[in-house]
C-alpha cells in the first residue's frame, strides 16, 4: 500500500513538474533558513557550555543603594573583597579565581627569533581546574609556579612547531622570563575565553605590580570568578556573602561615608553571563536573549511561510485531484487510507526538499558564520543531529500536509465523479487568509530591517567630539615605549608622515576608570559625584582633534597644567557649574594617591568612549598617571599606505624587540555597531528569503488561477478586453489581500520596534515613509510576481484559450 502511495506521489511530481519545483524549492528555503536558525540558536543557548563546572561557576558582583535606587551589576571589585572571600568565606567555594580585567591584554611572546603578540590574562591557579581547560601538555597545575605559563595549541605550534613545548623558556614583552608548564586547546567561539592565548599566574601579577595590595576597598579594578563547594548551592552561597563587605568596612574610618549605600555582594551565574548580561540603570535586563528568541521565532515564521506555501498550491489543485479521489472512495478507499496517501505525498516532498536544504546549508553555512560571527557545522556525526532531523522532517510534513490531506480527502464521490463539484464562494477563503499571513510577516520583516538599518546611521552620524581619521592607536606592550618615548615622538614626526603623538591611559573606544571623591563650590555634600577619568599627556588633545569650547588645551609649556583638568561638556552639565574655566576642583581619591585642588583649564566637546547609543558620561581629563596607550596622528594630506611603512620603520629603528602592532581608530569605533550591523544583515537575508518563498508561493498560485481562467480569458478577449484589463482583473484580487496583509503589519511592526528601539536612550523616531516604503515594495513585488503570469495569459491567442477545455 504504501509503495502504491510513493509511486503515485512520485507520478504527481513529475507530471505537474513546475508545481513541484516551486513546492520543493520554497519548502527547502524554509527548511534551509530554519536549520541554519537552529544551529544559531543551539549555539547561543550552549554558550559556555563548553566548561563542564558550568553550572556551579558565577562570577562576583556588587550592588548598593544610591540616591533611593537600588543598582547592581558592578563587575569591578576591590582587592580586599577578594581576599575576604578566599580567607573568611572559603567554606562556600572550591575555587575563589581573581583575574586582572576583563578581556585580557595584549603581549608581545617572544621564544628565540619567534615574536608574536597574543592577547592574554593573569588569573588565578584554580581557573583550569574550574574551567575544566582541555589540556594538550602538562595538567590543571600549572599555574602553581610563580614564573609560568600556559598557551594555547594554536600558540604552541606557532612558537615551537610540533616540538613539545612543555619546560621551554619564554619571554612576555621581551621583559619577564616565563617556562611553559601547559598548553591547552584553543577555547571554541562561543565561550567567555574565546581570543585568550596565555595566562600568567595571579601569584606573579600580585609581585609584580606589588601596588595591588595596597589598594584599600574604595578602588575597584579586579574581576573575580567562584565556583561553589560540592556541598553548598548557589542560593546558598549567595545569601551567605551577601554582605561580606558591609562587615568587613564597618571598622575602617576611610569607609565611614561609603556604610550609607547599603552594599550587597552578588553572584552572576555563568549560564547567565552571555544572555542575561544587560544591566540598564543598574537593573539586570533580559539582555541578548531577546534577540535569539526573535531569531528563533523568525526561523518558525519563515518555515511557517514555505508550509503556506505548499498548503496553497495543494489545495488551489483541488479540482484536478478531485475524480482521482471520487474514483478511490468508490472502489473502497476510506478517508484515512486517503488522509495517508496525501500525507505521503507530503512527506515526498518534504524529504526531497530537506535534501536540498542540507545541501544549501552545507554550501552557506560559512558564509553565514563570517556573516554571524560564529563557528558552525553541521554536526553529521553527531546522533542528536540525525534525531532532531528526523523529528524536523515529521514536524515539517504534518504542518505542510496537514490541510491539504484533510481537505482533499473530504471530497464526495457522486459529485465529483459527476464533474458538478463546486468549491462555493468561501472555498478559497483558507488560501486567502494563507497569504494574507504570509505578506504580513514579510511586510514586517521589511520594517523591522528598515527601521534597524536607520537607527544604526542614525547613530552613526552622531558626532563623537574628535578626528577618527588618520589616528593610529598602539597599545604598549613594554616599558621601553615610557623609557624612549620622547626618542620615539621626534623621530616619528622627523618622518613628516606624522603631525603628533600623544599618549592616554585607556584607549579612544572605552573609559575604564571612574571615581569619586570630587568636590567644588556649591555642590551638594549629599551628592556622591563619579566622574569618567582618563590621564593623558599634554600632546593628547592635539593629537585626536578634540573641540575646546572653553579655555584651553594642556600644554607641555605651562608647569601649571600638571595640576590642571579638563572637563567635557557633560561633567559641566553634571555639576550644574556656571563658567568653570578657572575655578577649582578638590580630588581626594586614595587609589591615585591624591588629596588635592586642580584648576579647571578648558571645556571641550563631548567625546563617544563608551556605547554610542547612549548619552555621553561626565568625563575629566587630566595630565599624571600612567599612560597605557600611544595615539599617532598622521599627517593630513598622506596617504595611509605611504605613511605606514615609515612609521613601522621608525619603530624599527628605536625598539627592534617589540613588533609594531597598531589599530586604526575609525576601525576601533566601527566595532562598535558591529553587534547592530549583524542584527541588520541577518533581518536583511531573513526578510529577503521570506519575500521570496512568499512570491513563489503567490507565483505558484497566480499561475493556477491564470489557467483555471483560460476559457473565460479567451472569451472576453473576444468581445474586446483589452491586456490590460485582463492583466487587471488577474491582479486586482491578490494586490488586495497584500493590502490587507500591510494594514495587519503595520501596527505589529509599530509596537514591536517601539518597545525594542526606546530601549536606547539615544534613538531615532519610527518615521512614517519606513512603514509606507515597505508596504510599497512588497506591493510591488507581488504585482510583479503576479503580473508576469497575468500578462501571459492575457496575450495568448483566444481561439487556443476557448479550445483549452
Amino acid at each position: 500500500m504504501y509503495k502504491n502511495y510513493f509511486k503515485v506521489g512520485m507520478r504527481n511530481l513529475f507530471r505537474h513538474f513546475g508545481y513541484s519545483a516551486i513546492n520543493i524549492t520554497g519548502l527547502a528555503s524554509g527548511m534551509a533558513v530554519a536549520m541554519i536558525i537552529g544551529l544559531w540558536v543551539f549555539d547561543e543557548l550552549s554558550y559556555n557550555t563548553y566548561f563542564k563546572n558550568y553550572d556551579r561557576i558565577a562570577q562576583v558582583t556588587k550592588a548598593g543603594t544610591f540616591e533611593g535606587k537600588y543598582y547592581q551589576g558592578q563587575r569591578y571589585l576591590p582587592y580586599p573583597l577578594i581576599e575576604e572571600l578566599q580567607t573568611t568565606y572559603a567554606q562556600n567555594f572550591k575555587h575563589v579565581v581573581p583575574i586582572s580585567g576583563p578581556g585580557g591584554f595584549d603581549a608581545v611572546l617572544s621564544a628565540g627569533e619567534k615574536m608574536l603578540t597574543r592577547t592574554g590574562m593573569y588569573i588565578g591557579e584554580g581557573a583550569p581546574e574550574m574551567f575544566t581547560w582541555e589540556m594538550v601538555y602538562g595538567t590543571w597545575k600549572g599555574l602553581s609556579d610563580l614564573h609560568s605559563v600556559m598557551i594555547s595549541q594554536s600558540t604552541a605550534k606557532a612558537l615551537f612547531g610540533d616540538a613539545d613545548p612543555l619546560g621551554k623558556p619564554l619571554k612576555v614583552n621581551n621583559v619577564t622570563d616565563v617556562t611553559v608548564t601547559g598548553v591547552f586547546k584553543d577555547f571554541p567561539r562561543n565561550t567567555e575565553f574565546y581570543g585568550l592565548h596565555f595566562f600568567e599566574p595571579w601569584s606573579f601579577y600580585l609581585q609584580d605590580a606589588s601596588y595591588i595590595k595596597r589598594q584599600g576597598w574604595d578602588n575597584h579594578f579586579l574581576f573575580a570568578y567562584v565556583e561553589m563547594a560540592p556541598n553548598k548551592t548557589m542560593e546558598e552561597v549567595a545569601a551567605t556573602i551577601r554582605k561580606a563587605e558591609m562587615k568587613a568596612i564597618e571598622h575602617l574610618d576611610y569607609m565611614k561615608n561609603e556604610l550609607q549605600y547599603d552594599y550587597d555582594v552578588l553572584l552572576h551565574p555563568m549560564r547567565d553571563w552571555h544572555l542575561y548580561s544587560n544591566f540598564k540603570e543598574g537593573q539586570l535586563q533580559t539582555g541578548p536573549v531577546q534577540f535569539v528568541w526573535f531569531i528563533g521565532t523568525l526561523g518558525v515564521f519563515v518555515l511557517l511561510l514555505a508550509c503556506i506555501n505548499f498548503m496553497n498550491l495543494s489545495t488551489a489543485r483541488s479540482e484536478k485531484r478531485a475524480k482521482e479521489v471520487g474514483i478511490r472512495k468508490t472502489v473502497g478507499s476510506v478517508r484515512g487510507q486517503l488522509i495517508a496517501q496525501f500525507f505521503s505525498e507530503s512527506f515526498l516532498v518534504v524529504m526531497l526538499s530537506f535534501i536540498v536544504a542540507t545541501l544549501v546549508v552545507y554550501i552557506t553555512l560559512p558564509w553565514f558564520n563570517i556573516l554571524s560571527a560564529k563557528a558552525m557545522t553541521l554536526p553529521f556525526s553527531e546522533k542528536w543531529f540525525w534525531i532532531s532531523s528526523l523529528a524536523f522532517i515529521l514536524f515539517t510534513g504534518f504542518i505542510a500536509g496537514s490541510y491539504p490531506a484533510l481537505y482533499l480527502s473530504s471530497f464526495k464521490p457522486v459529485q465529483v465523479l459527476k464533474g458538478v463539484l463546486r468549491a462555493g464562494r468561501l472555498a478559497s477563503m483558507p488560501r486567502k487568509v494563507l497569504v494574507i499571513v504570509q505578506f504580513s510577516v514579510s511586510v514586517m520583516l521589511i520594517i523591522c530591517t528598515a527601521a534597524i538599518y536607520r537607527q544604526l546611521l542614525f547613530v552613526k552620524d552622531r558626532p563623537v567630539g574628535y578626528d577618527r581619521e588618520g589616528l593610529i592607536t598602539v597599545r604598549k606592550k613594554s616599558d621601553e615605549f615610557n623609557t624612549k618615548a620622547e626618542v620615539l615622538r621626534a623621530e616619528l614626526k622627523k618622518t613628516g608622515m606624522v603631525s603628533e603623538v600623544g599618549e592616554s591611559g585607556g584607549e579612544l573606544t572605552g573609559t575604564w576608570s571612574h571615581n569619586g571623591g570630587f568636590n567644588w563650590e556649591g555642590k551638594d555634600p549629599s551628592f556622591e559625584a563619579n566622574f569618567a577619568t582618563l590621564n593623558v599627556s599634554p600632546e593628547f588633545g592635539r593629537t585626536i582633534g578634540w573641540k575646546v569650547v572653553d579655555g584651553r588645551d594642556f600644554s607641555e609649556n605651562i608647569a601649571g597644567d600638571s595640576a590642571g583638568i579638563i572637563l567635557n561638556k557633560a561633567a559641566v552639565e553634571y555639576m550644574k557649574m556656571e563658567n568653570p574655566v578657572g575655578k577649582t576642583m578638590r580630588w581626594t581619591n586614595r587609589a591615585w594617591g591624591v588629596d588635592q585642588d586642580f584648576h579647571i583649564v578648558g571645556v571641550v566637546e563631548d567625546m563617544i568612549m563608551n556605547s554610542p547609543f547612549e548619552p555621553v558620561k561626565p568625563a575629566v581629563y587630566f595630565t599624571f598617571g600612567y599612560e597605557r596607550v600611544m595615539l599617532i596622528r598622521i599627517t593630513p594630506g598622506v596617504r595611509v599606505s605611504e605613511a605606514l611603512p615609515k612609521i613601522e620603520s621608525v619603530f624599527a629603528q628605536v625598539m627592534p624587540d617589540i613588533p609594531f602592532d597598531y589599530k586604526f581608530a575609525d576601525q576601533e569605533y566601527a566595532a562598535k555597531f558591529s553587534n547592530e550591523e549583524r542584527v541588520g544583515k541577518l533581518a536583511t537575508v531573513f526578510a529577503s528569503l521570506a519575500i521570496i518563498i512568499s512570491c513563489l508561493g503567490l507565483f505558484g498560485l497566480a499561475s493556477f488561477v491564470a489557467e483555471q481562467r483560460t476559457k473565460e480569458i479567451g472569451i472576453r478577449k473576444v468581445l474586446g478586453a483589452s491586456v490590460t484589463t485582463l492583466w487587471r482583473m488577474l491582479s486586482q484580487e491578490f494586490v488586495l489581500l497584500v493590502i490587507v496583509a500591510c494594514v495587519i503589519a503595520i501596527p505589529l511592526s509599530y509596537y514591536i520596534l517601539d518597545k525594542a528601539i526606546s530601549q536606547y536612550e539615544y534613538h531615532t523616531d519610527l518615521s512614517w515613509w519606513i512603514f509606507a516604503g515597505a508596504c510599497a515594495s512588497a506591493l510591488a513585488i507581488a504585482l510583479l510576481t503576479v503580473s508576469f503570469q497575468a500578462v501571459k495569459a492575457a496575450v495568448m491567442s483566444p481561439v487556443r484559450s476557448i479550445r483549452t477545455e
